[in-house]
């Protein structure tokens, strides 16, 4: 095939003043996307869309931390955007499906508004989304399938879905939920009575296969609990770790040791997840970190996993695929953290050595 025939074409575009130019090359990329043998593929069309025209959705279930949005930030400042976001086309502008704080880095970030000249790269998913309840789910499984959503969040979508007539069937199929994870969402909501004529292998209680790492008083109530000064106690239901998947025992997004090693190793990344963990985990940081007698280091930096990845504590064995070197710079940074806790809360500070050898 001969290309030089379309090189008058290219250069008359890089002629062309910038938004003449963007709109020419996003004609020519939905042309090539017509006869494109990967036509039903959204990413096959990347487009760059003014990014006014780029609008969230009132839905998402995933929020990330100021820490995470500063991490997402200079991902995009360094590597670029790598991944376009994933919109729906509602009249004249595309709403997020997935990619929502991609989104809100181009428009707030002043480098990365700057770099790509107030446009964002977008990909347009099918007319069959046109239904919102068909564009929840599918927001839903983009956060999913990283295994990043929030709890809270989700049970409202639950109640939104259940109010759009979606039966336990259709939401099991479309969100990729059994039967139990439906049940506990709309416990949290308030909602089992609405499946009060439902069957369920497990009530959503806390057993001992579920607490393979917490020590038994944490089970008990506060009146059983060893005396031990100052310490701050709270049942299970409270604890946001709990509710954020620390506990899971399904590998739900393909996680491993190896994963939980990596992040321990990039100094970066952990402080994100340390400083969400200390900053929005009050009760579960109260529960654990007053709790003296543990090894709260190790808590922190299964925490940490847990909030910024969504990795249960399962995988906390890949500390040992660290070498020594390693290990003792996430120590060191886990303790950093848990003094910052102790004393914005009016607690002592306690020496690494202390705390270590517990």
């Amino acid at each position: 095939m001969d290309l030089a025939k379309y090189e008058e074409l290219f250069r008359e575009i890089a002629e062309l003043p910038l938004t003449e130019r963007v709109e020419a090359l996003n004609a020519v990329r939905l042309r090539l996307h017509e006869v494109s043998p990967f036509r039903d593929e959204p990413v096959d069309c990347v487009l760059w869309t003014a990014a006014d025209d780029v609008v969230a959705n009132d839905y998402n279930p995933n929020k990330v931390a100021p820490p995470e949005m500063e991490l997402l930030e200079v991902s995009i400042v360094n590597d670029g955007y790598t991944q376009p976001i994933v919109t729906w086309k509602n009249g004249e502008k595309k709403e997020v499906v997935d990619g929502f704080h991609r989104n809100r880095v181009g428009k707030e970030s002043k480098l990365v508004k700057a770099r790509v000249q107030g446009y964002l790269p977008t990909v347009v998913i099918g007319d069959k989304q046109s239904d919102k309840s068909d564009r929840i789910a599918s927001t839903i499984r983009h956060n999913r399938a990283r295994g990043k959503h929030q709890v809270s969040a989700m049970s409202e979508i639950v109640l939104e879905l259940k109010a759009r007539n979606w039966t336990n069937e259709h939401i099991t199929k479309e969100l990729g939920m059994d039967q139990d994870e439906i049940l506990r969402l709309c416990q949290i909501t308030g909602l089992a009575s609405l499946f009060s004529g439902e069957e369920f292998s497990k009530a959503w209680s806390i057993d001992d296969a579920e607490l393979n790492c917490v020590e038994t008083t944490d089970l008990r109530s506060e009146a059983e609990v060893p005396a031990q000064k100052d310490r701050i106690f709270h049942t299970y239901d409270k604890w946001e770790c709990y509710k954020g998947g620390f506990y899971a025992q399904e590998n739900r997004a393909g996680h491993s040791e190896q994963i939980y090693a990596d992040f321990l190793s990039n100094l970066a990344w952990f402080r994100a997840g340390l400083e969400a963990v200390i900053s929005e985990w009050k009760h579960s940081c109260e529960h654990y970190l007053t709790n003296s007698a543990m090894n709260r280091i190790a808590w922190l930096g299964q925490a940490a996993a847990c909030r910024l990845l969504g990795i249960s504590n399962e995988f906390r064995a890949g500390y040992q695929l660290l070498s020594d070197e390693k290990k003792l710079a996430a120590d060191q940074l886990a303790h950093e953290y848990l003094n910052k806790w102790l004393v914005a809360n009016s607690r002592a500070a306690v020496s690494f050595e202390d705390e270590f050898g517990r």
